[in-house]
């Protein structure tokens, strides 16, 4: 007889210790512990009224072959720290071999189990099948199957060989004696289990530009086990180092083979203190202070709140981190409340119009950009993060200025003509400009004061660039890709060459992110981490998405949409001051620009004809 279904019985197992009580108590809901501040829904925060703690049971006497293995899958995916009760599955030979640690394959649904087993065989194998949609690498990133989504998935087909046990205290039992390391979990098992959380590494200096402040903070998203102490595993896989894709464009002070000593703590006053094995902290005071700065943010990620402070502790020596001093935080370059404002084209005067807080019409910014019927009339823009100055395409599309937002300014300096059609402009936050240029060997090129940079994008094949947007703090670059009349959206390293007198820039590492969707139409940045991505999965409705960097679907539920739809904007800026701290997603709508209010769209002003309505950057 087969067993009852995997999920209902963990589910049931953790039942008494984790639901009782509060149901006794007049509530079943936990509470949740993001950030309150990430857009949209992590992909692995599993709905509330499912994160139960999850208790492992050891083998039952006389289980057959594929309810051992049940068992042993349970068991694995169990909340215990050192997967004893797990190995107790296993025979001798394969507990000295077996890595649970390796990998982690996630599953769209529960998987199918074969059984070949012999009459009175003592040997039987076990095949393992379903529908595999993501997993986790040793270093904790999640890497998405290509082409998949909780109902696309790809041929999962494992296989494991039991033996039954002819001496000892489980002679007659049935125990696994060949598996693949790592670990197998179902969709619903992995939003239980697992959560992301985020550690910090600043960024690479840029050999080609003046120097300039202290570095800023780049998020490398990781998944943890929920409730088997994530603080202390986030700080390891700080020290571990960043990701192999993002390792290009940035760095760490941690260097190699750094451990963390025993456990992280955070005390009620919200302080954390961290050991490390490092010899003598004293003797690196700078290299301390940054250690601090990143675990502090880290940690303050894995927390779902700002950390008070952080005390860093080594073999000798200590430092201590009660802010941004050391590393400028996540998200530094991208505003602030500059980087909240919105702007769009007034298409009947050719300004450049700057909203109210209201839903009017807003007013024309200073200077040229805002003359009705002024001498540039743009057919695109991109104003600079700190609102100050803005880059301007002119009417027919050829030519490339940079004009000054402010009362007296004229039609700008022109910086760049192209024989093909520039579009898409979007500013870093280190001041530098990034276009798409026809004409350009790869369809890209970097504007940095008035040096136009050709930009070397690797990896595109026949691609052409279509549309792009770089993060704020320039180590990341969305690409919107045409792929033979397919368009798809390709994530970048940006890696900055040369010197000063002759900077270069390329683009590395492309990776395809939204690959379930079958075409995409526009992308922004909505938070370090985050893009908001317009377009449509095969045979569906064009829609928003939110996607992690990694590739990870961050909302459960796609958002409000609409085909007409011809362009999003977001923002990775913050108005601490609002009450509103998301900041409301803009788009274009023939040429209509709305707000997203909660669920609905809203239009600005009635009868405004406006376009590329968003914000800096």
């Amino acid at each position: 007889m087969r067993r009852t279904d995997r999920t209902d019985r963990r589910l049931l197992r953790a039942l008494g210790a984790v639901l009782a009580p509060l149901v006794a108590a007049g509530c079943v809901s936990m509470p949740s512990d993001g950030s309150p501040e990430r857009v949209g829904s992590p992909a692995t925060a599993a709905p509330e009224n499912l994160q139960v703690r999850v208790y492992p049971a050891p083998p039952h006497p006389g289980d057959d072959p594929e309810k051992l293995l049940t068992g042993f899958l349970d068991a694995a995916n169990a909340d215990e720290a050192t997967y004893a009760t797990a190995k107790q599955y296993l025979t001798a030979a394969a507990l000295r071999k077996w890595q649970p640690e390796t990998q982690v394959v996630v599953l769209g649904s529960q998987a199918r189990y074969t059984v070949s087993l012999a009459a009175g065989s003592d040997r039987a194998e076990v095949q393992v099948q379903g529908g595999q949609i993501a997993e986790l690498d040793r270093h904790r990133t999640y890497r998405p199957t290509p082409g998949t989504s909780s109902s696309q998935t790809s041929p999962y087909d494992q296989r494991f060989k039991l033996v039954r046990e002819t001496e000892g205290k489980n002679k007659g039992e049935w125990r696994i004696d060949d598996l693949p390391d790592g670990l197998i979990t179902d969709l619903t098992e992995f939003k239980n289990g697992y959560r992301a959380v985020h550690r910090y590494f600043p960024t690479r200096e840029d050999p080609s530009a003046e120097p300039g402040p202290q570095a800023v903070l780049v998020p490398d998203p990781i998944y943890v086990r929920r409730r088997v102490d994530p603080l202390t595993a986030a700080a390891q896989a700080l020290a571990d180092g960043p990701s192999a894709w993002l390792a290009k464009g940035v760095r760490t002070a941690f260097g190699e083979q750094v451990a963390i000593v025993g456990a992280v703590t955070v005390n009620d006053s919200n302080a954390a203190t961290v050991k490390v094995d490092v010899p003598d902290l004293g003797a690196e005071p700078g290299r301390c202070g940054e250690m601090a700065a990143q675990l502090f943010h880290t940690l303050s990620d894995v927390q779902g709140k700002r950390l008070t402070q952080l005390t860093l502790n080594g073999q000798k020596g200590t430092c201590l981190a009660v802010g941004d001093t050391v590393l400028r935080p996540p998200g530094a370059l991208a505003g602030g409340v500059f980087g909240t404002r919105q702007y769009y084209l007034d298409q009947a005067k050719g300004q450049l119009m700057q909203t109210a807080d209201s839903d009017g019409r807003g007013t024309p910014v200073p200077g040229e950009l805002g003359a009705e019927n002024g001498s540039l009339r743009p057919s695109g823009f991109a104003v600079r993060r700190d609102g100050v100055a803005a880059a301007a395409i002119g009417a027919d599309g050829h030519e490339l200025f940079l004009v000054d937002l402010a009362a007296n300014s004229t039609k700008g300096e022109r910086v760049h003509r192209s024989g093909g059609v520039l579009s898409s402009p979007s500013w870093d936050g280190w001041n530098n400009l990034w276009l798409v240029d026809p004409a350009a060997d790869s369809g890209v090129v970097m504007v940095r004061g008035r040096t136009v940079v050709p930009v070397h994008v690797g990896g595109l094949g026949g691609g052409k660039v279509q549309s792009l947007r770089v993060s704020s703090d320039g180590t990341r670059i969305a690409l919107v890709v045409n792929e033979g009349g397919k368009t798809t959206l390709r994530l970048g390293m940006v890696l900055h060459t040369g010197s000063q007198t002759r900077p270069g820039a390329e683009v590395v590492g492309l990776r395809a992110v939204a690959s379930v969707l079958s075409e995409v139409v526009s992308v922004a940045w909505a938070d370090t981490d985050q893009l908001l991505v317009l377009g449509k999965e095969q045979d569906k409705l064009q829609q928003l998405h939110y996607f992690g960097t990694d590739g990870s679907v961050s909302a459960d539920v796609p958002l409000q949409g609409g085909d007409s739809m011809t362009s999003v904007s977001a923002t990775e800026a913050r108005n601490t001051g609002s009450k509103e701290l998301l900041p409301p997603v803009l788009a274009t709508s023939a040429d209509q620009v709305y707000r997203l209010s909660g669920s609905q769209w809203v239009e600005l002003a009635s009868g405004l004809k406006g376009r590329q309505f968003s914000y800096p950057g």
